[in-house]
C-alpha cells in the first residue's frame, strides 16, 4: 500500500489490484469454479474407496482369466460377485451413517444454515430447465455451434443495449451546480464494505469485497485515498468500465429464446463500493417525490399496496366508482438515454462534480457475454443504464423524478414503484387526460410505454356508470377484473376473496419448490417447521397486513395451511390426528393469528406515521358520500378493532 503521489488512477488500481491477486493464488491456489462431477459423493470414505478398489481388482482378475480355463473363470466370477456384494453394502451403510449425522447435526444451532444450504441444492436439482446451451436464431432456427451461439447472444446483446426509442432529443440545459463536496473518509468507506454482501460473483477484476473486508482498517484506509484520487481527477480505472453480463433465465417464456433471458452484469466489487459512496451522498443532494415508492428509505410495497386497497375500500362503502390504469414501460432501464441521464442530475441541482463522476463509470463501457457456449468478444455499451450496477435504481429514480414530478397528482391518486405507475381518479375521461400526458412526455425522451402490460381496472362500486375506454395512440386497453400490482391481487369489486387464492397459489409453486426438504421423512420434523416458517408461510402472508378479511378467507387460509402441514407430515385427514397435536411437533402457530398480528404491526406502522404519509391520509380520508342500505361491507379498521379486542387492548 504505497504512495499514490505521481501516480495516475489505472497505475495505483494495477499495482493492488495485482497485489491482491498474487498473493490470493500464492496463498489460496486458483480453481476452475466447476462443480464436481459427483454431486453426491460428499459421503465417500476411505473404507468405500478399499472396497471399490478390491472389486475393481477382483474384476480384472475374472476378465485376464481365458475362456478355456472354466472352473478357474467361474472361480473368478465368484469372487467378483462376492466384492460386488461387499461393495455395495457398505456403500449403503456409509451413506446410512452420513445421511444421519448429516440430520443429527441440522439440530444445532450451526446447523441451521446448513439447512437451507440443503433446502436451495435440492431446490435446483428439482428445477426445470433454466438455461440451455442450444438457442434459436431471429429466424427461429436452433444453433447448436459454439461460435455460432456466442455470435448470437452477441447480435442480441449489443443491438439491445445500443438501442434507443425515438425521441425528439430537445433537452433544455439546466444550470450546473458548482458547490463544493467534501474529502471521501475512513468511515463512508467502512459502512460501503460492510453494507455489501459476501458470497456474489465477481468482475472481470476476480477481486471479491470479502478481500476489503479481511484488510479491514488498511483496507479502508488505502480505499478512502484512492476514491479521494477519483474524486479529484473524475475518473475511474479502465479495468473498471469493462464487465461481463450473465444471462439469466426469466422463468417464463422460451427457453431458447434469447428475449426470455434477463442481462445481469458482473461489475467489479470495488467499483460498487464507490458507487455506494457517490450514491449515498447524491440521496443527500437531493429529494424524490413522496409519490415514489420504489427504492427509497421509509416506503416500500405495503405502502403502496395499502394505500391502493384503503382507496377502494373508501370509494366502494359510499358506491362511487374508481378509475385505475397500470402504467408499465417497456425495457426501461436499458433503454434510457444517457443524454436524459445527465439532463436529469442536473435538473436535479445534484453538484457538477458527481454528475462528472457519474459520466465516468459509463464512459467507455464495455462487456462481454458469459454463457454455456463460451464467452463473447467485447461489446460497446452506449444505451441505458447497468443492470447490476448499485447505483442503477437511484439513477433511475432522479430520471422519473425530474421528467414527471409536475405530472404527479398526490398520492394515493398517482403513484410510482421504479418504473411501475399507477393513475387513479373518480373520472375515466380525467385519468385518459392525465394517462396521455405521462405518456407524451415520457416518450419524448425515449421511454416508451408496454401496450401490452399497461392495465386498465374498472371498479365498479356505484353500478351507475360504464367503463370509459382508454387508449394509447388510438390502441384500447383491454378492461381487467383485477390486476397484480406490486405482487398483490387488486380486484374490481374491492374483494380479497381472489387476492387471498392468488396468495395460496403462490405458497404452494414455493411449497413446490422445497417439498423435496419438506417431505423428507428423515428430516427432523422441528426443521420442517422451520422453513415452513421461513420459506412458505411469508409468500402466502404476503400483502395480509393490508387485508379486511372475512371469516370465509381465513377458513380458507387455515385449511390451506392445515393440507401444508399435513403433507409434511406425512399425515392425512384419515389418520384422525388433531391438528393441534400436527402443529406442536412442527412449532407452527395457526397461519390466521399470524395474520391478526402483521395486521396490528402495520397499524401501529402506520400510527407512528407522520400526519403529511400517504399511509395515514389515506386511513384517515373521508369520501362523501352515502352508505345506502343494508350492511356496510366490513373496513379493514373493522379487523384491526376485532383483533385488539381479541388481545384485548383498545385504540
Amino acid at each position: 500500500m504505497g504512495d499514490m503521489e505521481g501516480m495516475s488512477v489505472n497505475e495505483c488500481w494495477k499495482e493492488m489490484a495485482d497485489c491482491i491477486r498474487s498473493v490470493a493464488r500464492k496463498v489460496l491456489g486458483e480453481t476452475k469454479g466447476k462443480r464436481m462431477i459427483d454431486k453426491d459423493g460428499w459421503w465417500w470414505s476411505e473404507s468405500i474407496r478399499e472396497v471399490l478398489r478390491e472389486k475393481k481388482n477382483a474384476f480384472k482378475e475374472w476378465q485376464s482369466v481365458e475362456d478355456q480355463n472354466e472352473s478357474i473363470k467361474e472361480s473368478k466370477r465368484g469372487a467378483y460377485k462376492e466384492c460386488k456384494k461387499r461393495a455395495k453394502k457398505e456403500v449403503a451403510i456409509c451413506r446410512a451413517e452420513a445421511h444421519d449425522k448429516l440430520y443429527r447435526s441440522l439440530e444445532s444451532p450451526e446447523g441451521q444454515k446448513r439447512l437451507f444450504q440443503i433446502a436451495r441444492a435440492r431446490e435446483r436439482n428439482g428445477r426445470d430447465v433454466s438455461h440451455v446451451k442450444c438457442i434459436k436464431d431471429d429466424s427461429g432456427r436452433i444453433l447448436t455451434d459454439d461460435e455460432s451461439i456466442k455470435k448470437r447472444w452477441k447480435e442480441y446483446f449489443e443491438k439491445l443495449m445500443n438501442e434507443e426509442n425515438e425521441w425528439n432529443g430537445m433537452l433544455e440545459n439546466p444550470p450546473a451546480n458548482m458547490g463544493l463536496v467534501r474529502e471521501i473518509s475512513v468511515e463512508e468507506v467502512k459502512m460501503a464494505v460492510r453494507n455489501m454482501k459476501n458470497g456474489k460473483a465477481v468482475g472481470p477484476d476476480g477481486i471479491p469485497v470479502e478481500v476489503w473486508k479481511l484488510l479491514r482498517a488498511d483496507g479502508w484506509k488505502w480505499l478512502s485515498l484512492f476514491f479521494g484520487k477519483l474524486l479529484q481527477e473524475e475518473q475511474i480505472p479502465e479495468e473498471w468500465c469493462s464487465s461481463i453480463l450473465v444471462p439469466i433465465f426469466k422463468n417464463k417464456g422460451d427457453v431458447q429464446n434469447c428475449s426470455s433471458y434477463r442481462g445481469i452484469k458482473l461489475m467489479s466489487h470495488t467499483m460498487k463500493v464507490w458507487e455506494r459512496i457517490i450514491e449515498r451522498r447524491m440521496r443527500e443532494e437531493c429529494e424524490i417525490t413522496q409519490n415514489q415508492f420504489g427504492f427509497m428509505p421509509g416506503r416500500g410495497t405495503t405502502d403502496a399496496i395499502f394505500a391502493l386497497r384503503q382507496l377502494c375500500e373508501k370509494y366502494k362503502r359510499v358506491h362511487k366508482d374508481l378509475h385505475m390504469v397500470f402504467v408499465d414501460l417497456e425495457k426501461a432501464y436499458d433503454r434510457v438515454p444517457r443524454e436524459v441521464l445527465w439532463w436529469a442530475l442536473k435538473m436535479k441541482g445534484m453538484p457538477g462534480k458527481y454528475v462528472r463522476l457519474v459520466r465516468a463509470m459509463y464512459r467507455a463501457s464495455r462487456t462481454c457475454v458469459r454463457s454455456a457456449a463460451g464467452t463473447t468478444g467485447s461489446i460497446d455499451v452506449a444505451v441505458g443504464l447497468h443492470q447490476g450496477s448499485a447505483q442503477s435504481t437511484y439513477l433511475f429514480l432522479l430520471i422519473m423524478d425530474a421528467l414527471t414530478s409536475d405530472l404527479q397528482d398526490e398520492a394515493p391518486w398517482c403513484m410510482l414503484f421504479a418504473d411501475d405507475i399507477v393513475l387513479v381518479g373518480e373520472e375515466g375521461i380525467e385519468v385518459q387526460s392525465r394517462l396521455t400526458g405521462w405518456q407524451r412526455r415520457l416518450e419524448s425522451v425515449g421511454l416508451k410505454i408496454s401496450r401490452s402490460k399497461t392495465e386498465y381496472l374498472y371498479c365498479d362500486f356505484g353500478g351507475l356508470s360504464s367503463p370509459v375506454p382508454m387508449s394509447l395512440d388510438g390502441a384500447i386497453l383491454p378492461i381487467c377484473s383485477d390486476v397484480k400490482y406490486l405482487g398483490s391481487l387488486i380486484q374490481g369489486d374491492g374483494g380479497i376473496d381472489r387476492a387471498v387464492q392468488h396468495r395460496i397459489n403462490a405458497g404452494w409453486m414455493k411449497w413446490r419448490q422445497v417439498t423435496a426438504t419438506t417431505c423428507d421423512p428423515r428430516m427432523p420434523i422441528r426443521l420442517k417447521g422451520k422453513i415452513y416458517k421461513s420459506i412458505i408461510r411469508p409468500v402466502v402472508m404476503y400483502g395480509s397486513e393490508c387485508w379486511a378479511v372475512k371469516k370465509k378467507d381465513e377458513n380458507r387460509l387455515h385449511a390451506n395451511e392445515m393440507r401444508m402441514l399435513r403433507w409434511m407430515c406425512g399425515v392425512t385427514r384419515m389418520d384422525k390426528i388433531r391438528n393441534e397435536y400436527i402443529r406442536g411437533s412442527l412449532k407452527v402457530a395457526p397461519v390466521v393469528e399470524k395474520v391478526r398480528g402483521s395486521r396490528l404491526a402495520w397499524f401501529g406502522h402506520v400510527m407512528r406515521r407522520n400526519k403529511s404519509h400517504v399511509t395515514k391520509r389515506v386511513l384517515n380520508m373521508n369520501v362523501e358520500g352515502h352508505t345506502g342500505r343494508g350492511r356496510p361491507n366490513k373496513r379493514w379498521i373493522d379487523c384491526v378493532k376485532s383483533d385488539m379486542r381479541m388481545k384485548g387492548v383498545s385504540m
